[in-house]
């Protein structure tokens, strides 16, 4: 029971091991991809550049709370 659900790990694991301890050491550290020493670091690895936008910049009012109306 226990081992089918460590059966896709184990699969990704055995495929591509580089890119998947990459991507678990990158949650592990709690890394965001689009801050600026990863992301250059990524920029330079892969030869291109990234476009300019980030998805997360709201403005910096991510922590102010939502007024919502419910009628």
């Amino acid at each position: 029971m226990f081992l089918d659900e460590l059966t896709p790990v184990w699969k990704e694991l055995s495929q591509q091991p580089v890119a998947f301890l990459g991507g678990f050491l990158s949650g592990l550290f709690r890394l965001n991809l689009s801050e600026d020493p990863v992301k250059s670091w990524l920029d330079q690895q892969s030869g291109s550049t990234t476009s300019g936008s980030t998805t997360g910049s709201n403005n910096g009012n991510s922590g102010a709370p939502k007024s919502i109306s419910i009628d």
